[in-house]
């Protein structure tokens, strides 16, 4: 309940509107306990008296009744035949879903069609059809607006219960001798109450509309008994000489339903489990920076340098420490290498130089990242929006994340020039061309006017790259760009990158999980594993005495072509959660050289020169002492 409560706390307006409600609801149910006027007493002498007068505070109607009372017990009447209503639309509307989303065949094919029928009517003709059968009165208004709302839970719980009713526990019920009643009850229900709570917080406020209409109308409550509705009704004569008599339930109403409305949508949310998961929450512009410690103080180490960055995300009460202080560096004209499993924390450090780690849940915690001096942690968010595509550029793994399939591939690269300069038609149509024709796209000036889905995979990803060249940028960060496509278009995209490298002096930092792309493009390698760097240094170095076991390990699981028969080695087990990482060397669970001491404490990156190891026990001295 907690847990639900918080989430419903994140969205203000839910908030504010549940507020508002309580405390409608609240004045309503004290409503007798006020000391009001008598809310059907007539006096025809003070009829019309205006808002604000002695004794009366709302005024009075046409017939001397004070409207402050009749405001009150109106709510309380309006909120009791709505929330009502509600309840009876749901009870029966999910019964009928279950049965037919549970049975299926023919029982389903024959409760949906006479559900199909009641839905074929407009609501309210079919609610005035039925108060005409039944006569006017309260009662009578509340059983017709709860029969015009069943089809519409019918029909959303059946499509629930349709998908519940094949899974895998539901036929481990079935096999353990339940009933089907029993299933229903202890199987199915539980799975769809969260649905019928939306569906009810979504439309108690209509239930009440329906209510108030049918009340104004003079079918639902009867004089002298007053709801909102009928408040309205008995008003409408008067709207012109005394607009008070409409303008106070009026506004009553709509402060009921956009409450309910407000509440009935971060209800939705809330109990939608991809919320609980940080996927639904609406990301901040920047991420979230909270750094306990001090800053660290830029040493010149290069055109970008990364201190200490450590980034976590902080789900309900649990917090996954996705980065764990990570120190990089990359110079101009230079391309770093970020290689590791999926989940070691590559692309979050990446992401979180440029503040784009979506908070919620996502939290900087600790670190810094100088580009030319200035650090970018924390930066105001104007000065991130500027830099972002001009001074640091990003390409995805997959282009469609970043090609919108509505637009042309042309005028996004424009709209990605426009964002940080102003440029002529011409003169864009211009410059996206020469970016086509700088990735090698070929007959560029006729492929700008095409739609992503009508290029290939290859096309796309290039137009990705062009994209990220648009500005000019000194840096350029490559999340696995390469990972989706085939060996030969792989190849070209490299070779591309390499070139621009050369030829414009970009700094590129390469995110990837291939020691071929590593050994082709990049000149130093940063390994990292559970959010830390294992181990650092120049590529060929690396690829030639790796010292991490894990460095290692990672390298003999590549397959080597022409090289005979080998075994095909594997890394036995799993990276750990990040939520609960071991203490000491977070790979010694799955390290065959693992030792007592390698458990204990932290282990720290032990640097020598160009090269870093944070290993008590690495390779070259395993080698040492053997010899």
């Amino acid at each position: 309940m907690i847990a639900f409560l918080s989430l419903l706390a994140r969205n203000r307006l839910a908030l504010a509107g549940g507020i508002v409600l309580s405390a409608v609801v609240l004045l309503a149910l004290v409503t007798p306990l006020l000391p009001l006027a008598d809310p059907d007493v007539t006096n025809t002498s003070n009829r019309f008296v205006p808002p604000f007068s002695e004794g009366a505070l709302l005024g009075t109607d046409h017939l001397g009744r004070d409207l402050l009372s009749r405001l009150l017990w109106g709510t309380r009447l309006s909120l009791a035949v709505g929330f009502a209503a509600a309840i009876v639309a749901a009870t029966i509307g999910a019964a009928i879903g279950i049965i037919a989303g549970y049975y299926g065949g023919r029982t389903d094919n024959v409760i949906m069609r006479g559900v199909d029928m009641l839905m074929a009517f407009p609501y309210i003709l079919l609610a005035l059809a039925i108060v005409a059968a039944l006569g006017p009165g309260l009662f009578n208004a509340l059983i017709a607006v709860a029969a015009v709302n069943v089809p519409f839970f019918a029909r959303n719980i059946r499509g629930i219960t349709v998908g519940i009713a094949h899974k895998e526990f539901v036929d481990a019920a079935r096999l353990a001798g339940l009933s089907n009643t029993r299933i229903i009850l202890s199987e199915i229900l539980p799975n769809v109450i969260p649905v019928i709570v939306i569906a009810m917080s979504t439309t108690i406020g209509w239930m009440i509309l329906e209510t108030a209409g049918l009340s104004f109308l003079g079918l639902g409550s009867q004089p002298p008994q007053a709801d909102l509705g009928s408040m309205l009704g008995e008003a409408r004569s008067a709207l012109i000489t005394n607009p008070h008599t409409s303008v106070v339930p009026g506004i009553m109403i709509l402060v009921i339903v956009m409450s309910i409305n407000l509440l009935g949508d971060g209800v939705r949310d809330a109990l939608d489990p991809r919320l609980k998961s940080g996927a639904l929450s609406r990301p901040m512009a920047a991420t979230q920076v909270k750094r306990a410690g001090p800053v660290p103080a830029p040493t010149g180490k290069g055109l970008l340098e990364v201190q200490a960055l450590e980034t976590q995300f902080h789900v309900k009460d649990r917090i996954y420490r996705a980065v764990g202080g990570v120190d990089l560096h990359v110079e101009k004209g230079e391309c770093l290498g970020i290689i590791g499993e999926s989940g070691s924390g590559k692309s979050v450090t990446a992401l979180s130089i440029m503040g784009l780690v979506s908070s919620p849940p996502g939290v900087i915690t600790g670190g810094a990242a100088h580009y030319d001096g200035e650090d970018l942690i924390g930066a105001p968010y104007r000065r991130l929006r500027d830099m972002r595509g001009r001074n640091v550029s990003y390409i995805f793994q997959d282009p469609l994340a970043t090609l919108h399939p509505l637009y042309r591939v042309g005028d996004q690269l424009i709209e990605a020039i426009r964002a940080h300069r102003p440029i002529g038609k011409e003169a864009g149509r211009a410059k996206a061309v020469e970016l086509l024709d700088a990735v090698r796209i070929p007959n560029a000036a006729k492929r700008i006017t095409d739609y992503p889905h009508e290029m290939s995979g290859g096309m796309r990803q290039r137009v990705g790259i062009a994209m990220a060249l648009a500005n000019d940028p000194d840096i350029i960060i490559a999340d696995e760009p390469t990972t989706a496509l085939d060996v030969t278009v792989q190849a070209q995209v490299l070779t591309i990158l390499d070139d621009l490298r050369r030829s414009r002096g970009l700094a590129i930092i390469f995110i990837t999980h291939d020691f071929g792309v590593v050994a082709q493009l990049c000149d130093r390698v940063a390994v990292m594993y559970a959010g830390r760097i294992v181990e650092e240094g120049r590529t060929t170095d690396i690829l030639d005495t790796p010292r991490h076991p894990y460095t290692a390990r990672l390298m003999a699981c590549v397959p080597e072509l022409g090289g005979g028969k080998r075994r095909l080695e594997a890394i036995a087990g799993l990276p750990p959660v990040v939520d609960r990482l071991p203490q000491g060397c977070a790979f010694a669970d799955r390290c065959l050289k693992v030792q007592d001491d390698c458990r204990q404490g932290d282990i720290p990156l032990v640097r020598s020169g160009a090269r870093a190891v944070r290993c008590l026990y690495p390779e070259e001295k395993a080698r040492e002492a053997a010899e």
